[in-house]
């Protein structure tokens, strides 16, 4: 399954035994650039290394892989053959098997064009490392998406408040007496931790909550973490709209609803899709996100905007490519790797 062009993209991910096809981004980018016929190759960040480049690298290896010299990240991949899914009604039917993996080969990352950080959340500590050997291969002249730094620098929660004047009244605090003064001021809000993914952890509470500062105290782990606090907004029941921006435009977008009572509507805990367009309002947020994206090289970006205000900016591994595809009918992972290609 080796290749000998040299145009070849590295997915760094999850172990993709792990991934459900039908549902993941990454793999959506993955069979795109396979389409466009980019060879891809996979590893998982525990396959990254830094080390001295030897005399030779594997006969594997894409064609323009340095021969010799210097010191260089390195990364334990695969070649990986991607099957076609098509369209159904009831959503993406996926064939047995879904892919295929070539054998193991330690390549120097200067070997690929372009490497994708497509490492699901947390951003632990074994993430952090993992940005720094991706930023040496970087440096020799890799594009790296997103770019390492900015995946360090771009907290999904915290990185929002560059612009705070798009988003609901919000505050960043470990101090308990902050946190209920703010919801008393505010009457309704919500409790996000900054290192959460996929609405885990995020709290509804009021200032009539019986016993807050005890959950206050419990949230920020006894005044030790800082946590987010944003007043409530009501629209979030008409849903949490996902606008995936590519380079800085939005390319796509889905509603996702809450399901029963939960006021939560992440796709991972319940919350239903369905197709949308963007507002005025949500084409002026994506305009004034614009470029300080461009500038960072956060080149694939999810924002999560709730009745008109920005909520959050997703820079790790940005999801729902699958369902804007599905339900609006937008080709978009085709669309970001023709982007990729042309720039």
């Amino acid at each position: 399954m080796a290749s000998s062009l040299s145009a070849a993209q590295l997915f760094v991910i999850d172990p993709i035994t792990r991934l459900n096809p039908a549902k993941d981004s990454s793999v959506a980018l993955m069979q795109a650039a396979q389409r466009a016929g980019v060879p891809v190759w996979v590893c998982t960040p525990a396959d990254l290394s830094a080390a001295d480049r030897p005399d030779s690298v594997s006969a594997s290896a894409p064609a323009h892989a340095p021969a010799c010299g210097g010191h260089a990240a390195w990364a334990l991949a695969r070649a990986v053959r991607l099957a076609p899914m098509g369209l159904t009604a009831s959503g993406w039917e996926v064939p047995s098997p879904w892919f295929q993996l070539g054998e193991p080969a330690r390549l120097p990352l200067e070997a690929f064009a372009v490497v994708w950080m497509r490492k699901d959340p947390p951003v632990d500590e074994a993430y952090l490392y993992a940005t720094h050997l991706l930023e040496i291969a970087e440096r020799s002249g890799v594009r790296v998406i997103n770019r390492p730094a900015a995946l360090r620098g771009w907290n999904e929660k915290l990185s929002s408040l560059r612009f705070s004047h798009l988003m609901a009244p919000s505050m960043v605090s470990s101090r308990v007496e902050e946190l209920a003064g703010f919801a008393a001021a505010h009457g309704e809000v919500v409790l996000k931790p900054l290192g959460g993914r996929a609405g885990q952890g995020v709290v509804f509470a009021s200032v009539a909550t019986p016993g807050l500062r005890a959950l206050l105290e419990l949230v920020t782990a006894q005044e030790h973490l800082p946590v987010m606090v944003q007043a409530f907004l009501p629209g979030v029941s008409a849903g949490d709209k996902r606008i995936l921006l590519v380079d800085g435009e939005p390319l796509g977008a889905v509603n996702r609803v809450p399901s029963g009572g939960e006021f939560r509507s992440n796709l991972a805990l319940g919350g239903s899709p369905e197709a949308t367009g963007l507002s005025d309002a949500e084409r002026q947020i994506c305009a004034e996100l614009a470029p300080a994206l461009r500038q960072e090289g956060l080149f694939f970006v999810g924002i999560d905007v709730i009745d008109g205000r920005l909520s959050e900016i997703n820079v790790t591994s940005p999801t729902g490519v699958r369902e804007v595809e599905r339900l609006g009918g937008i080709p978009l992972a085709d669309q970001t790797i023709e982007r990729l290609l042309a720039g």
